[in-house]
């Protein structure tokens, strides 16, 4: 392909799409609270190159090109999300912002998380003319909040990955392929005892006290002998206090008392694993008359735990030369935690999570360079050229 822009002619060759053009209207939808506006606009976008969408019972927008899945000798997955934290952030092309060394920058909430994302998927996904290969596009709603769209995607005898040879998801990663990521775990350990006077403070069983041994135990977790080894790519897991409950009154010796912690694992630890573990370790550090329990933050879907692709996977290769960037683990959170126990995945996309100057995604200074946009659609189009047919 030649030129600047990024073209992909419809499936029906009678259109073109413009990832900049479409960038540029996605970011004036606000979609913080509400993806309905973005997602019709989305949906509109497909059916004006040819391609008829659905919207499934969880709310994502689905749509694939290519022989059905069963007769498709090999199936690649396009995903990323519509929605976007608040507050919405009002669009604005700028041509001379320091951020652009010399080009534009889209601003806005969702220029790079994950807009400028998915105008690169949909440039590559309408370039492709596959004949005996498939290419789905998968976009869900609430990657931001509890990512109920991508699990309803996997769960159930119908998981859309299932038969994937590679999923690709869009997010902002300054135009690396990302091969890993930690996972991330959030519960809170309640510790039981008994009132009492805090002047006879014999006659009850303090739970704040015990917090002492908790922390201790939480500083040492790492140390245990089952602990799991450091991850060549992510390095060792870590696990944070963050929360601390306890006591009602200052003269009472509190029979209640709780710490809240944050888990970041490393492959190949599962939450059940780490539940287990913690609630082991923590057992041996508390005296035997307080009480202990561990729980997990409620919550409708899986967290999103650990996950990695081997770095000379083909898909992640053929992206990596295409794009001329670093193949590195993600630092942040992404569905594709749930995509990459069926298949090879990788995270893709123009845009960075942070700069020089600090937060860029979810800031109020959120861009994306219109260059890394074009860069993006190009690389994801000769990479599809390379693993469909």
């Amino acid at each position: 392909m030649s030129g600047d822009e990024p073209t992909a002619s419809g499936p029906d060759g009678d259109s073109e799409f413009d990832p900049i053009a479409f960038l540029e209207t996605a970011v004036q939808h606000a979609s913080h609270e509400d993806v309905g506006p973005m997602r019709a606009f989305l949906r509109e976008t497909l059916e004006t190159h040819g391609v008829d969408p659905r919207v499934d019972d969880a709310g994502n927008v689905l749509a694939s090109r290519g022989p059905p899945a069963a007769d498709a000798d090999s199936h690649v997955v396009l995903n990323t999300h519509i929605d976007t934290v608040s507050p919405h952030v009002p669009y604005e092309r700028d041509p001379d912002a320091p951020e652009a060394d010399g080009g534009e920058v889209i601003r806005g909430r969702g220029s790079c998380d994950a807009k400028g994302p998915l105008a690169a998927l949909l440039s590559a996904f309408f370039a492709v003319e596959p004949t005996d290969d498939r290419v789905t596009l998968a976009v869900t709603p609430d990657e931001e909040i509890l990512s109920t769209g991508a699990y309803a995607l996997v769960s159930g005898e119908a998981s859309l990955t299932a038969d994937a040879d590679a999923v690709i998801v869009g997010e902002p990663t300054d135009l690396d392929v990302c091969t890993a990521a930690k996972g991330r775990f959030q519960g809170t350990i309640h510790l039981s005892g008994a009132n009492a006077h805090a002047a006879e403070p014999e006659t009850g069983t303090n739970a704040v006290a015990a917090l002492e041994g908790v922390l201790e135990a939480v500083r040492t977790f790492g140390e245990r002998a089952d602990a799991p080894p450091t991850h060549p790519q992510l390095g060792a897991a870590t696990l944070t206090p963050t929360v601390v409950e306890g006591g009602e009154a200052t003269n009472q010796v509190p029979a209640d008392a709780a710490l809240t912690v944050d888990r970041r694992s490393v492959p190949p630890e599962t939450a059940d694993e780490f539940h287990e573990a913690l609630t082991a370790h923590l057992r041996a550090a508390v005296p035997d008359d307080v009480g202990l329990d561990f729980r997990f933050t409620d919550r409708p879907t899986p967290f999103l735990e650990a996950w990695d692709t081997d770095p000379d996977a083909p898909v992640a290769r053929t992206l990596a030369d295409a794009a001329g960037g670093e193949i590195r683990p993600f630092t942040a959170a992404t569905e594709a935690s749930y995509f990459a126990a069926d298949a090879p995945t990788v995270v893709f996309g123009p845009g960075v999570l942070a700069d020089d100057e600090g937060a860029v995604a979810h800031a109020p200074r959120e861009y994306v360079r219109l260059e890394a946009v074009r860069k993006a659609a190009r690389a994801l189009e000769a990479t599809l050229s390379e693993l469909v047919e």
